[in-house]
């Protein structure tokens, strides 16, 4: 995370889940406000830049979309080392790939510890009558590991936008806080220096009073 001035911020989001839950198809909708109808295989991973204006913020977001097979799941810390926000995508037809969303979060917070925002999309509500996961559960798992859930639709753009704006809110909350966290903490470390020092030269000037009277 980079931040040069009040209102400007360079975050990194990160797109995890298996493969056909449509991260990549997220992505392309945010970004260019495509859709391909054919499925679109990342290998190892993508990157897409979007900047935006934002709640009075200028914001420069770095698009990580990986793969999601297997066989690459092995590359997952490389592309989402020093995240500061991930999207977590399940494909709303496809109970396995929601639970595979956990294994997702339960590394991320293995990994990243809780500076990591999370989000958890469920894509794919065009199809209304192959959803098998059912949302009360999502959204009730979601909150039990601090993440937000959305429902979405990269085709019918669908609750995209939303994502990548609420995620981008939770970043620049989660930044803002522990900026001023670390600003108190050093705030009252120097508190405490300071009253070392003036006790300390208060013990001094005690002890040279003391030899001033043994003196006399």
């Amino acid at each position: 995370m980079e931040n040069t001035s009040e209102n400007k911020y360079s975050f990194k989001v990160v797109l995890l889940g298996e493969g056909c839950v449509g991260k990549t198809s997220l992505v392309l909708r945010y970004v260019e406000d495509k859709f391909n109808k054919k499925h679109i295989t990342t290998l190892q991973a993508s990157f897409l830049t979007k900047k935006i204006n934002y709640n009075g913020n200028r914001i420069h977001l770095n698009i990580w979309d990986t793969a999601g097979q297997e066989r690459f799941h092995a590359l997952g810390p490389i592309y989402y080392r020093s995240s500061n926000g991930a999207i977590l995508v399940y494909d709303v037809t496809d109970e396995g790939s929601f639970q595979k969303v956990k294994n997702w979060v339960r590394e991320l917070k293995m990994m990243l510890g809780s500076d990591i925002v999370l989000a958890i999309a469920g894509n794919k509500i065009d199809l209304q009558k192959d959803i098998i996961v059912p949302l009360e559960t999502a959204e009730s798992y979601a909150e039990s590991v601090g993440a937000k859930h959305f429902e979405t639709s990269a085709k019918n753009n669908i609750g995209v936008e939303e994502l990548f704006l609420e995620l981008t809110n939770m970043m620049i909350a989660s930044h803002d806080a522990r900026q001023t966290e670390n600003t108190d903490s050093r705030t009252n470390s120097l508190r405490r220096s300071n009253r070392l020092v003036v006790a300390d030269s208060s013990d001094m000037e005690e002890r040279h009073s003391s030899r001033c009277c043994g003196n006399g």
